[in-house]
């Protein structure tokens, strides 16, 4: 996926939140989180829904990449091989959040937020983000990278928005599928 693929528009990471809820609800389907420069963010979003138990079992924010290899399973080889902000280490940490949490589905994040932290390779603003689906008929990872810095609070609103966007893509096209 591009920027251009997940597009920003006008709408809410609240109006995000409760269409992926619904989408949840209506497929019966559980989701975890997985979360490192997002802080919590992701699952913030969620949990301001009413009803969000029904679908939504918890969230690791994982900052250091202890927390990403102890709790959710991240290699020492990947993050050692990749670095933290990488799609394999979001696809793990994903994988790792739907295993910890036993759920269907997971979103995870990890970036620099920003001000501060980037380099050459990875500059402020870059931001890993994958949604991992488990369903006993379909399992996939999708992942996204977005990049440019647009101030600490912006890239993280961006990166949740982002999240809850593919997660939301993933869920309505299972839905054009059954």
């Amino acid at each position: 996926m591009n920027d251009e693929a997940i597009a920003m528009n006008d709408e809410t990471i609240e109006n995000l939140a409760a269409a992926v809820g619904k989408a949840l609800l209506r497929e019966k389907i559980t989701l975890s989180t997985a979360e490192s420069c997002t802080g919590g963010g992701v699952a913030a979003a969620l949990t301001a829904i009413p009803g969000s138990s029904a679908y939504f079992k918890g969230g690791i924010v994982s900052y250091t990449n202890e927390v990403k290899h102890r709790l959710l399973g991240v290699k020492i080889d990947t993050l050692e091989r990749y670095g933290a902000v990488s799609r394999q280490t979001v696809e793990e940490m994903a994988c790792g959040a739907i295993n910890a949490l036993q759920t269907d589905v997971a979103i995870a994040t990890s970036g620099v937020a920003g001000p501060s932290g980037g380099t050459a390779e990875t500059p402020v603003g870059t931001i890993w983000i994958a949604v991992a689906c488990q369903l006993a008929y379909k399992k996939e990872i999708v992942t996204f990278k977005q990049e440019g810095d647009h101030g600490r609070g912006e890239n993280v609103r961006k990166a949740i928005k982002n999240g809850l966007k593919i997660l939301l893509k993933q869920l309505q096209n299972e839905k054009k599928r059954l």
